[in-house]
């Protein structure tokens, strides 16, 4: 398989991922990436000399990489430094407008230990809430154990075919998980109280898309979060650089500050890639892990024809977001924290039907100087002098129009900017968080910026949104429309996040391998001495 080169575009999770089983397997790959190191969107900003993460700021799912690793001969737990959160998250109601902060103690966290989580949910909102979340999660359980062999597993999805994997797995799996309910609707079932369906209907943004179009298989995360979640407190950065790592140590090849220009190709099949420096490398096969509305791009450069293209109407959220030192005083922080709007409904019709920013946002914020443990004091680092500033991350959802010209109607103005920033620090303080910045270096990134820096998306940041039951069966497979190149990313199947980006590799690497094997297969009559790869069935995710 050395003589077998293959190369790999964009060094994100996927990109990183495929390579790593496909020099496993014994491929020459090279992998190229325009920046000045791996990531992709797991990324990270300068503040004052500190670094913020500014991309994927929650680690789940993590046997997927213990997988990747142990599967090609390393340890990610001795790769990355990880801690398991006791606090999953906090969560903070909007007071009203009547201008009173908030009783700091007035939230409500969801922990790793389960009867800790349903005892603070009878606390805050009764019985019947706590009865109901026990029930969620059961139900967030069926519909995992469910998708997971079925459907992310899968490397191309179609209705017929899941319906087939399920019942053959078990006959009542499509009961369990209602593909055709909403999230928002079905989430009544187990909470009357609207907090609690806002704070689970959250789930939905994780995809990029709106609670109230999105459909309840989303549920799954719940159970997901329950398995835990981890913080590295070296920042998430430290995921891309232990993969890169170990790319290296099977063999990968990484040039960075490699810029791909064009995708030569002839008779339907990829030949080469070119750099934007001129130089043409040859491949037998190409993965291509960026936004997939940027692959005809490379192409065809400068044709109006773009099959992989996602329409501006099927994007998924983009983001205002805000990395700063500031100090923050009036409010328990944990590490993930969420502040809701009262005006949830009205958040996402502005965002996917307006095309505006919300006038009444919600806001996360990532104090990344807090660990994961149950009082808000804990495990704060900090810097010699400087005890009481802290690296904090907000995020605010938004359209993705970064690509729209200015002028355009729908093209976001500095004053609309503007007033969703007072907006959001006005709901903070609402709640009793004051944050006192008096950084000169904070930096607010616009889906402008956005889609600059991941050309062809627009700022959607999760690729297509999941509206309705077809979207999921909408993305993209593992092949492009060349019969060589392969797709990997958030923006293809099975969707956004680290986890699945990297099960978006795996699942590109496979079906490289057993297309090369194929071919083979195909000349060993005339040609003896043909490869043997794995089948399509390789690997586990644990």
């Amino acid at each position: 398989m050395a003589a077998k080169r293959i190369i790999v575009i964009g060094s994100g999770i996927a990109g990183l991922a495929s390579a790593i089983r496909l020099a496993a397997e014994g491929f020459s790959v090279t992998v190229l990436e325009a920046a000045d190191g791996p990531g992709g969107k797991l990324r990270t900003q300068s503040v004052e000399g500190r670094h913020i993460d500014c991309g994927p700021t929650v680690l789940t799912m993590r046997w997927v990489f213990d997988a990747l690793f142990a599967d090609t001969g390393g340890n990610f737990g001795s790769a990355v430094a990880l801690e398991r959160a006791e606090v999953l998250a906090r969560h903070a109601w909007d007071a009203g407008a009547d201008g009173k902060p908030r009783d700091p103690r007035a939230h409500l966290d969801l922990f790793a230990d389960q009867q800790r989580s349903i005892d603070a949910i009878g606390r805050f909102a009764g019985a019947a809430n706590a009865k109901g979340f026990e029930r969620f999660l059961k139900r967030a359980e069926a519909i995992y154990d469910t998708l997971a062999p079925t459907f992310m597993e899968a490397e191309r999805p179609s209705l017929p075919g899941l319906v087939a994997r399920v019942a053959a797995r078990n006959p009542m799996g499509l009961s369990r998980i209602q593909p055709f309910a909403t999230l928002w609707g079905d989430l009544g079932r187990y909470f009357p109280d609207p907090r609690l369906r806002q704070l689970f209907a959250r789930y939905a943004t994780y995809c990029g898309s709106s609670p109230f179009s999105a459909p309840a298989t989303l549920m799954l995360v719940a159970h997901v979060e329950q398995c835990g979640v981890w913080l590295v407190p070296g920042g998430l950065k430290q995921i891309a650089a232990a993969l890169a790592a170990h790319a290296k140590s099977v063999g990968v090849d990484i040039r960075y500050d490699a810029r791909v220009s064009r995708i030569d190709h002839a008779n339907g099949a990829a030949t080469a890639v070119t750099l934007a420096d001129g130089q043409r490398i040859g491949a037998q096969a190409v993965v291509y892990n960026g936004d997939v509305s940027a692959l005809d791009g490379l192409i065809d450069p400068g044709a109006s024809r773009t099959p992989h293209a996602i329409p501006r109407a099927r994007r998924s959220l983009s983001a205002l977001t805000i990395s700063t030192i500031a100090h923050a005083d009036g409010f328990p922080l944990s590490h993930h924290n969420v502040f809701f709007s009262d005006a949830y409904r009205s958040e996402f019709n502005r965002i996917f039907k307006a095309g505006r920013l919300p006038l009444s946002p919600t806001v996360y914020v990532c104090a990344q100087d807090r660990g994961g443990a149950e009082t808000a004091s804990d495990a704060r680092a900090t810097t010699p002098g400087d005890e009481e500033r802290e690296r904090l991350f907000l995020l605010i959802n938004a359209p993705a129009t970064g690509d729209l010209p200015e002028g355009h109607p729908n093209a976001l103005t500095q004053a609309e900017i503007d007033q969703c920033l007072d907006a959001t620090h006005r709901l903070l303080a609402r709640s009793g968080l004051m944050l006192e910045s008096q950084s000169v270096e904070t930096q607010v990134t616009t889906p402008q910026a956005f889609a600059a820096k991941f050309p062809g998306s627009g700022g959607a940041l999760y690729g297509m949104a999941s509206h309705g039951w077809r979207a999921s069966f909408l993305r993209r497979g593992a092949k492009s429309r060349l019969s060589n190149v392969y797709l990997a990313g958030g923006s293809v199947h099975p969707g956004p996040g680290m986890p699945m980006a990297a099960l978006s590799g795996r699942l590109a690497a496979t079906r490289l391998m057993s297309d090369l094997a194929s071919t083979s297969r195909s000349r060993r009559a005339a040609m003896p001495g043909g490869i043997a790869t794995p089948s399509a069935t390789t690997g586990s995710t644990g």
